[in-house]
Order: structure tokens, then sequence, then C-alpha cells
């Protein structure tokens, strides 16, 4: 049975790798709106921000008459219908609060964007001029939900963010995107919110950056913002995220704020001050994107040995596993077992030493030593098993 390696958490880099460059090669061409076309904003970053909910109209307006100062921020964001897990949690306050949100575009000329998880929601949303919409992590999981709100935005020229599912699996968020592109949907923008993931972390989501790289190689013209607000959880990580996103070439920022964060009915440790989402912003180092020729040609120049590198690389493998082989044929012959403890302990302790040595990270050179192993017990196993 094919799985999808970006969720399974036993898989080695080698592996999602491979499993990236695949579906890399089986992509549909997409046709997306550039941003600029329909957003316009002077540099990186954009930001879209606003309180997690809307919950009072004093709320929303209050939180968006200071966001509007911050230069960045050219969209405000407030969630009108939650998809709680718990129904005996706050879930929103539903249409009355598009209502509200008129307000604040009168306001401060914001633009505005809510989720929506139902044709009702996007037939809703529209007739309160809502400008962008955004599919949530629990809505994208669900074809028949994504093919419904689809249907519904037919005729409408409107855009919409597309937030990663919950769980780490890049299939279902590519699929969400495409379906909605061969719906006749251009102006997407992919939203990188962190998955759900089981293990000991410091994030509410972990981020998983190789996830979000490959959407960006698989669709290098749309637009990435980064959610570190429901990857982090709590506000004393966000800077940090945000500074990743932005080292990665992300296009923006969507950030939880509200102006009274220690009274929010929803995920009030994640949300921020507008006055500190300034601050954050002002502490940003936003990299150039490209550079001068002299940098270009340079670039070029260690990239083009970077490649040269690789290519001796993966030859040098290629002649290590014909070794292997002949190893595992003259083990057969022998009748030697395959594992041999004793000597693998050994070059674990010498290469690691070595690659220290070198200026290599320790954990580094065991991971790829451990991938090699694999590889190695796996073509000896094939030689063994192969009938003379």
């Amino acid at each position: 049975m094919n799985r999808d390696p970006s969720h399974d958490s036993r898989i080695t880099d080698h592996e999602f790798r491979t499993f990236a460059a695949t579906q890399r090669a089986m992509t549909p061409p997409l046709h997306i709106a550039p941003l600029k076309s329909w957003l316009p904003f002077d540099s990186r970053p954009l930001v879209v921000s606003g309180p997690c909910s809307a919950e009072s109209e004093k709320q929303v307006r209050a939180t968006a008459a200071e966001l509007v100062k911050i230069p960045e921020v050219k969209v405000f964001r407030a969630g009108i219908w939650k998809p709680r897990t718990r129904p005996s949690s706050f879930e929103g306050v539903g249409k009355k609060g598009l209502k509200w949100l008129q307000k604040v575009k009168q306001d401060t000329g914001l633009l505005l964007t809510v989720e929506v998880a139902s044709p009702g929601h996007v037939r809703e949303a529209l007739e309160h001029d809502i400008d962008i919409l955004w599919i949530g992590a629990r809505t994208v999981v669900n074809p028949f939900s994504i093919q419904e709100i689809g249907e519904a935005l037919q005729g409408h020229d409107i855009p919409l963010m597309i937030k990663n599912p919950l769980n780490p699996d890049l299939q279902t968020w590519t699929g969400a995107i495409e379906r909605f592109n061969q719906m006749g949907l251009h102006k997407l923008v992919a939203v990188h919110r962190g998955f759900s993931f089981f293990t000991r972390s410091p994030y509410r989501n972990a981020p998983m950056w190789e996830i979000p790289i490959e959407l960006m190689c698989m669709y290098p013209k749309m637009p990435m913002l980064n959610d570190p607000s429901h990857i982090c959880g709590k506000r004393e990580l966000l800077l940090p995220t945000a500074q990743k996103a932005m080292d990665l070439e992300m296009t923006g920022l969507m950030i939880e704020t509200h102006y009274r964060p220690e009274d929010a009915l929803t995920d009030k440790r994640q949300q921020i001050t507008p006055e500190r989402l300034g601050k954050l912003l002002k502490s940003l180092v936003i990299r150039k994107e490209t550079g001068s020729i002299a940098f270009k040609t340079k670039l070029e120049g260690l990239r083009s040995e970077i490649d040269k590198l690789d290519e001796e690389l993966i030859d040098i493998l290629a002649r290590r596993m014909s070794v292997v082989e002949e190893i595992g044929r003259y083990k057969k012959e022998n009748r030697i077992t395959i594992l041999q403890l004793k000597r693998w302990n050994k070059i674990i302790r010498d290469r690691i030493e070595h690659g220290i040595r070198l200026g290599l990270n320790r954990e580094f050179v065991i991971r790829l030593l451990e991938a090699i192993h694999d590889e190695t017990i796996q073509k000896q196993v094939e030689v063994m098993n192969k009938k003379a």
C-alpha cells in the first residue's frame, strides 16, 4: 500500500526527499494570479492580523484601530465560526460578527478575511463584503467540503487562503489547492500553521519546515504565509518562528492580535497586543530575496560547486553499495550473519569522531551513518535472499 512519507515520523530524510521529488514530478501546472495583482503591498512581510475570535463589536474595532497604525498589516482577520473540538467551547458569534467586521472596514480601510467551512458560510461572507476567505486546517482534510465550498465560490473572483491540514500530510494540502484551482479559483495563498504531532515539543503544532518548503518548490508562484500563532501556541516563541519564516522567503505572516489578550475567549496564550506586534515586526531581519549581478554570479558559482560535490557524493555512495553487495555475496557463500554488531559499533565511534574533527555536527553524522547502515543492511538482505 502506498503511503505519504510526509506524515510518518519513522521515515528518513532520504525517503521524504524521494517522495517529494515524485510528488513534484506529478504536480499539475497551476494558474496562480500574482499576489500583487490583487493585493498591492510594498515589501515583505505582508501581515494578516486580528483576534482569534470576533467576540464583540468593541473588541474587533478597538483591535483594528491599533493594527491600522502598523504599515505591514494589510488584512484584518477574525474567526466568526469557530470549529471547536468540544461543543461546550466558544464556537464563535456567527453571522452578527460579520456586521462588526464591516464596521472595521469602514473605520480603517483594512481588507477583511474570515474562515469558512461550508457553502452557507461562503454565502454569508460574500453578502457582507468579506474580501478574502480562508480554509482552516480541519476543513482542508475533507475533499467533499472543499468541493462544496469551491462550487459555492464559482463565479466569484475572491482570494482564498488555504491552511495546511492538522496532520503532516503533503498530499492533502496539495490536493485542496489543486481542487480549488481546477474550479477556477486563481487568487490562492498557502498558509503554514504547523502540524499536530504526538511528540514532545515546545510548539503547539510542530512547524515541520520541510513540508511548506516542498510546497513552495512545487508551486513557486504561489504566495506562502506563515502562521506562527498556531505553530507556537504561546507568544514567547513568535519572534524566532516568524524570523525563520522570513529567512525561508515566505511572503508574510498571519499573527493573532487582541486588544486585551488576557481576556480572550479563545487561544489567549498565543495572542498578542497590536503594540507588541509592531515591536515584533520591527525586530525582524528581512534579508534580500535576490542580490546584485556580482552576488548572483558568486552564488551560482558556489551552487555549481555544490552540484559537483553532490554528484561525487552519490558516485561514492554507489561504489560503496557495490562493495556492500560483494560483502553480502561473500557472507552468503560462507554462511555468515549480516549484522556484525562489534564492527558496527566501532564504525559509529570512529566515523563520529572523524566527522567532529572535520567540523560536522555530531547528530548529523549519526543520522547520516544510520541512513547508510539501513541501506547497507537492506542491500545485504536482498543479496542473501536472491536465488542462485
